[in-house]
């Protein structure tokens, strides 16, 4: 028998429709006939299969549909034609305080996050003090997400994302916005789990990271994919790709 697979994805794609006037989206509701839009296919026809425990690296320039991709397979955007199939318990770190309440306490979002991941309140509550020491950030942790600085946002997030067992691990960018010492903190986390088997896509700039850290890589340009591979020829292709251009 093959190797299971966590991740598929068959000729994905995803348009996006854009409006010059915010009416003529009114417009096109009641004549739908008539399309007032502007189309941006943001990816095209993306095939990807990931094996289970497989570490893969997700590159590519600001535009390129990284983050498109992420959120099709955390299933927080519907892609526009394609079959996507994702076998395991999703915990991803999107954009920064993505599926936090601004008005909620940082204790109030580890709950809420928690059962949304389909974590039961006891198993959360098992967590909580692992969740809150990862994070570190003392008294605020009591106080509303609307008042933290950006480090703590990702350091009160990634310690949710890592703490819920996940069978798979989404990360994008989130780590730059760290101080150096978190970040390692992050990444021996982050190794930790990749070790114990857990699938991990793990989206940056950082090529260092990327080769370190990925069993292999993808390179996403202009919506396709334009390179995959061992991580380090991908990432000798995306340097040649952000040289040229």
């Amino acid at each position: 028998m093959g190797e299971e697979i966590a991740i598929s994805l068959k000729n994905i794609s995803k348009c996006f429709k854009c409006y010059t006037h915010p009416v003529d989206r009114l417009k096109e509701i009641f004549l739908p006939a008539r399309s007032r839009a502007n189309e941006f296919w943001a990816l095209r026809d993306i095939n990807l299969e990931i094996p289970k425990g497989e570490t893969v690296g997700i590159v590519g320039k600001n535009g390129s549909g990284k983050s498109t991709l992420l959120q099709i397979i955390a299933g927080i955007l519907t892609p526009t034609t394609g079959d996507v199939t994702v076998n395991g318990r999703v915990s991803a770190l999107l954009e920064l305080g993505s599926g936090f309440n601004p008005e909620f306490t940082g204790r109030q979002n580890v709950f809420f996050n928690g059962r949304l991941l389909g974590l039961s309140q006891k198993e959360i509550e098992d967590r909580f003090e692992a969740i809150a020491s990862f994070a570190d950030i003392g008294d605020f942790i009591d106080q509303p997400v609307k008042t933290y600085s950006s480090g703590m946002f990702v350091r009160l997030a990634f310690a949710v994302a890592v703490n819920v067992d996940p069978e798979i691990l989404i990360v994008d960018e989130a780590l730059a916005v760290g101080d150096i010492v978190f970040q390692h903190r992050c990444m021996r986390r982050m190794r930790s789990l990749m070790d114990s088997g857990v699938t991990t896509l793990f989206v940056s700039h950082d090529s260092g990271a990327v080769k370190t850290l990925c069993n292999s890589a993808v390179m996403i340009h202009e919506g396709k994919i334009y390179f995959s591979g061992v991580p380090n020829a991908v990432i000798i292709n995306y340097m040649k790709l952000v040289t040229e251009t």
